[in-house]
């Protein structure tokens, strides 16, 4: 099954692709993991979007199709993948359009109080990386990890004009791509909110699986 997810930063597409993709046995593909694996390896596209990155630029749209053509060929995809984070555009959603056929697009529906509300509350700790939540996972003692003992910080992404920025960038450019998949008949709606078990619950009846 080729299936794409939808939704906005913080919606819970991570968390939800994981489980995915161990229910259905397919790799989760996220353009920004193939960039940090290729720039490691040192490859030639590795390189290209190293460039690109360390300028402060946006990777284009044919270095981003280039990888995720790449990627798809990869025996691992033969029964399917989850993309998360790509298409972005309706552009990118047309130029995938001529690379594969994907079967079903789930759109995570959360409002956006409530992915403010996530992210504006996210901490991290500055030793070992652990994420907390003030409200939903929060530490035994304020600001301190409880693995390392280490202060917790927030991320600039996680500040509240980021967050609101980023969601203005998400209802512009990537909110269209809904109405993309509905006229193909391919859209799942899905709410995002509520607890994570009764979420993954509803992707299933979404994918009769």
């Amino acid at each position: 099954m080729k299936l794409i997810l939808l939704g906005a930063p913080g919606s819970g597409k991570g968390t939800q692709a994981e489980f995915i993709s161990r229910e259905l046995s397919i790799p989760t593909i996220s353009t920004g993991a193939i960039f940090r694996e290729e720039m490691q390896k040192g490859t030639k596209i590795g390189l290209k979007v190293k460039e690109y990155i360390d300028a402060g630029m946006l990777v284009p749209d044919e270095t981003v199709l280039e990888v995720i053509r790449e990627r798809l060929a990869r025996e691992d995809c033969k029964n399917g993948y989850i993309l998360d984070g790509f298409p972005r555009t309706i552009h990118q959603a047309e130029a995938l359009d001529r690379i594969t056929d994907i079967d079903y697009v789930i759109s995570l529906e959360v409002p956006d109080a409530d992915i403010e509300k996530r992210l504006t509350g996210r901490r991290v700790c500055s030793k070992c990386g652990k994420t907390y939540h003030i409200k939903y996972d929060d530490t035994a003692r304020s600001g301190i990890c409880n693995e390392c003992g280490g202060a917790l910080t927030v991320r600039e992404d996680d500040k509240p004009e980021t967050v609101r920025a980023r969601l203005d960038v998400y209802h512009k450019q990537s909110e269209p791509l809904k109405d993309y998949y509905r006229n193909k008949g391919k859209l799942k709606s899905v709410e995002g909110t509520g607890p994570v078990d009764e979420i993954r619950k509803l992707i299933l009846e979404a994918l009769s699986v």
